[in-house]
Formats: structure tokens, sequence, C-alpha cells
């Protein structure tokens, strides 16, 4: 006789359809997640459809050409990114010290992201896997992986090539910094409405910047910095110095004693995280190792972002 007392055995998830469910997430539509997971739209909308079968409740909605979560996909989200993260750590385990992982791997960064993101991760990957060796392309502009410039990309926009296996972190908190000495030169504190009035440490050849003050409405041109430096790295240390104002993540800031946050957060747009790979190279255990290493701690970094 059933025992109506004794808890249901809660039903099993398929993870392809749960993995099928964060891409939409992140990507906000079908359409941009099939890009990204590399299937045809049809079978990325039946594996959110199973999904939402095998739970019994719709977990988006229609909002002009996205989708918005649903309170049961809202609900679920967290745990579903909890389930990514000890799949990817499974599949780093699982692949353990085997031969052919043995050999380089090269990797490209930004500047910024290769001095205050990476070196953590890329240290417990060292310890872990001493028999990988690493080469580290730190360089802002976009290498073509298609053509062998490097193995793995860690970037901050959306790859345009073909080709790639491409899988978008999450997002990192940028800011405007300035040194506690430099605001002590001003009055204590920066006025976003006379942004004239300050130093800042501004991109020279680049229009990165540039475009960026003019989204939030202030037209400036070339001239407004009064330093310019397309080395990042160089550009942050000139804040710390006490220069002026520069732009890097709350991480670096972090990292920096005395660097304070100068403008409100919405003036400054966070930075997406982007890794990618040839498709080919997914075949090979050393570059999965790598790959898969570098979502795991890039994901963590993102997760204690959004929640700091």
């Amino acid at each position: 006789m059933h025992d109506s007392s004794t808890p249901e055995r809660p039903q099993a998830v398929d993870w392809a359809l749960v993995r099928a469910f964060l891409a939409v997430v992140e990507a906000g539509s079908l359409t941009a997640a099939a890009v990204t997971l590399g299937v045809s739209q049809p079978t990325l909308s039946r594996q959110v459809a199973a999904l939402e079968a095998s739970i019994g409740s719709p977990l988006f909605e229609r909002v002009g050409r996205g989708l918005r979560l649903t309170a049961a996909g809202q609900a679920l989200t967290a745990p579903a990114r909890q389930m990514q993260t000890a799949a990817n750590e499974f599949a780093v385990a699982a692949l353990g010290q085997s031969r052919e992982l043995a050999g380089s791997v090269r990797l490209t960064a930004s500047e910024m992201t290769a001095a205050f993101v990476l070196p953590q991760i890329l240290s417990e990957l060292r310890r872990r896997h001493p028999e990988i060796q690493l080469e580290l392309a730190v360089s802002n502009r976009l290498e073509n992986l298609l053509e062998g410039e490097a193995d793995i990309a860690v970037r901050h926009a959306r790859p345009k090539q073909g080709g790639l296996v491409a899988r978008r972190l999450g997002e990192l908190r940028l800011g405007a910094f300035a040194h506690e000495s430099y605001l002590a030169r001003v009055g204590g504190r920066i006025d976003p409405a006379t942004p004239e009035r300050y130093d800042w440490i501004g991109l020279d050849r680049s229009d990165l910047l540039l475009r960026g003050f003019r989204r939030v409405g202030w037209k400036v041109g070339r001239e407004f910095f009064a330093v310019r430096c397309d080395d990042q790295v160089a550009g942050w240390q000139m804040a710390v110095a006490g220069m002026g104002i520069g732009f890097g993540t709350h991480i670096a800031a972090r990292a920096c004693p005395g660097m304070r946050e100068v403008l409100p957060a919405a003036m400054v747009p966070p930075l997406p995280v982007w890794l990618s790979t040839r498709r080919e190279l997914r075949g090979s255990a050393r570059m999965r190792v790598v790959f898969d290493h570098l979502a795991v701690g890039l994901q963590a970094l993102v997760a204690q972002e959004g929640a700091g």
C-alpha cells in the first residue's frame, strides 16, 4: 500500500535542457542563444519546451522581440547555474592527469583582464595541471582564432567569426575611479555635472571611451582627456598614482588601496565576458580542460561581482 506521507522523489532533469534554458536566460532571445550554443533555433525551442513540460510551468514570456523570465524561470535560474558550475567542475576532474593533457595552450585576453582577472584563475590551473604550459597573448585587439593566433580567447564583445564555440559568462562591473589623493585636491568628490573641471585619463588612438561618454550625453573630443594612453594598465596605474580619473573593473579597484568610485554606476555600463575557441579544438582534452577551468573561474568572479 502506498504511504502518502512519504515524499516523492524529485524527477531527474536532463542537463542538456537546463543548459538550453541558461543560454536563453543569458542571451535574452532564442535566436541569440541558438548562435551561442551552435544549434538551430527550432532545436533550442524544443529543448526549452521539453524542460517546461517536465516541470509543468512556463519559464519565459514574450516581451516585444525578446523574452522575459516568468516567476518559475526566476526561481530556477540560480539552481540551474549551480548545475552548470558542477557540470564544468566534473568535466575538469574527470579528464584527470592523462598524457594527452601535456602540451601548450595559447590564450589571449585584454590588458586589464590579463593583469587583474586571470592571474588567480590561471594559478589554480597550473596547480591542478602542471603538465599544461600556458602562453598568454595580451592584446586589446580581437585576435583571429580561426587563423591560429590563439587557441582560447577571453573577450568583452561577442565574437563575430563563424566556426567558433563561444560562451557568454556574464558581466563584470566597470566604474570610473580616482585615488583618494586626487579627490583630496579637487574637494573630495566629483560632480558629474561639470566633468570639464577634472583630469580624465583616457585612450590615445582608440575612440572606445569617447563613444562611451557620448552614450551618456557627454559630447567630448580627444582633447577632453588630460592624459591619453592606449595601454590600459599603464593608464590605470596613472590613476592609482593620483593623476586623475581612470576607468577599470571593480576587481582592479579592490586590488589598489585608495581607489574610490566617482561616478554613478548607471553611467558606466558593465563589461560582458565571452570565452571562445575554435570548434575543432573542443575535441582536444587539453583545450577542454583549460576552456572549462576558465569558464568555472570566470563565472565564479561574475557571480561575486553580481552579489557585490
